[in-house]
Parts: C-alpha cells; structure tokens; sequence
C-alpha cells in the first residue's frame, strides 16, 4: 500500500513534482584508479590538452578541445591500441550552452577498455572529419550532419543520408516541433501533387496517434464496419457494431466488409478478362 501524503499544498506546487524518477548521480573516479587508463591519459597529455578526465561505469571519458579530435583519435588507435571507434554523435545543448557535445566511443580489443572522447562545439561551428582515421565515420558523420546540423569539413560525401535532400531543418535538434513544422506538412503534398493541389488534398497529418473515426478511406472505422470510402459524417451513421452477426443461426464476423471486397475482386477479374 502506498505511503500517505497530505495533499493540503497540492495547490501550491506542481503537479508533477513527485510523478518523475530523478536518476541518480553516477560516480565520477579518478582515472589514477586504474592502472591502464592511467598509463593511457599519460600517454595523452605529452601529445594533446586534455580539459577533464574520469572513470564513468568503468569507462574512461576524457574532454579535448574540437579541434584535436582527428589527432586524437589517430594516437588513440595507432599508439594506444584503441582501434575501433563505436560510434559518434551529437547531443544538443543549444538552449543551455549555444552548441552541441560531440563524442566519439572508442573500445580496444586487446585491452578490453572502452574510452570515451568528447568536445563541444558553438551551434554554427565546423568539425574536421575522421574518415580518414575510421572509415566507419562516414555514415556517422553524415547522419549527425542530417540529424543535427553539425558540419563536418573534408568529409567524402557529406549530405543527407536520412532525410531527403531539400528537407528544411534538422530533426533531431531539441527546438524541431515534435510532428514536424508546417514545410513537413506540406512536403509530400508538394512533392507529388504539387502546390496547387493543397487546397484539395490538405496538410499531411503527422501525428501517428491521430485517428479521424469518420474517415474511412485512411483509417478502420472505430467501433462500426463499413464499406472502403464509405462517405460518413458524425450523427449518420450505420450503426453496425464490429464483432459476430447472425444470419440464419449461423455465425458471420465482418460480413459487410467481405462481401464488399468480393464484389471488388469479381469486378477487377472481369477487367483483366
């Protein structure tokens, strides 16, 4: 049984306060605390300016400046025997700091460490690529190019590898409306019907939770069977519970619909004979 708490106050406060799980703050060692990662940031500082360094879920998390990340990550795999980098990507801070945190995983088979190597960068501000040190940072690159709008320099093939090409905006990035903005709305509309076909066709919904129950040529009808396209508005319709009917004491589940798509199916054999 739940604790009781006094809801004199709940006025007072948000609604909320209580509802969300805060998660803990992981802890932070000292990279001296393991023999390996302490040799590797040795191994680093001769060579790079390394910002801050920590052990995080056994991990070795290390911050550089941006524009040391290709040497970086060149001694990391030809001096330290890191030689597979897992993955890259962005995370958006615009709204609190103006800019993204770039990180680049990186795991070392013979050592079996992982290191993980970050950097921030302005909103507006360039990144040289690492193609050149793992070529598994091609598609990365551009997909965080597509996503985030980060620019990356020296980069093979850099554009959109998700989105289409002339898609406005970045999907990803925390100020994208949630649906899409109002150039989503109309993109397929534009692109396959064009632009003077919006008045007949309308903005494309975008809510994937959205259901019109009167619309029945994009959505099963809620609650009744109906033929496909069945023109119904609210207050007329048939009222024909979903579920078994019967019909000369045998049981029939959706006979209206079965019998409608029969008469299409004749109908296009007739057609092609």
């Amino acid at each position: 049984m739940r604790k009781y708490t006094p809801k004199d106050d709940v006025q007072k406060k948000s609604y909320y306060n209580d509802r969300f799980y805060v998660t803990p703050t992981i802890p932070r060692l000292d990279p001296a605390s393991d023999e390996i990662y302490a040799k590797d940031i040795e191994g680093l500082k001769s060579k790079i300016t390394i910002l801050d360094s920590y052990i995080e879920n056994g991990e070795l998390v290390i911050y550089i400046n941006p524009q040391d990340n290709v040497k970086t990550l060149t001694l990391l795999k030809e001096e330290l025997e890191y030689d597979m980098l897992m993955e890259l990507s962005a995370i958006d801070y615009i709204a609190t700091r103006n800019g993204f945190e770039i990180f680049y995983e990186m795991l070392s088979m013979s050592k079996h460490k992982r290191m993980r190597v970050k950097c921030f960068i302005e909103e507006k501000q360039t990144l040289e690529s690492v193609y050149g040190v793992f070529k598994m940072a091609n598609w990365a690159e551009r997909e965080m190019f597509d996503m985030y709008g980060v620019k990356i320099l020296n980069h093979p093939n850099m554009k959109r590898i998700l989105m289409p090409d002339d898609w406005y905006d970045h999907p990803l990035k925390k100020t994208y409306p949630l649906h899409g903005d109002e150039v989503a709305q109309w993109y397929e509309v534009d692109h396959i019907f064009g632009k003077e076909a919006r008045e007949e066709i309308g903005p494309e919904e975008r809510d994937d939770a959205a259901v019109d129950r009167y619309d029945t040529t994009r959505f099963s009808r809620l609650g009744h069977e109906v033929p496909f396209g069945t023109p119904i508005s609210e207050g007329t319709e048939t009222q024909t519970p979903l579920g078994y009917t019967e019909e000369g004491g045998v049981k029939l589940f959706g006979k209206r619909i079965i019998k409608d798509l029969d008469e299409k199916k004749s109908k296009i054999l007739d057609k092609r004979r």
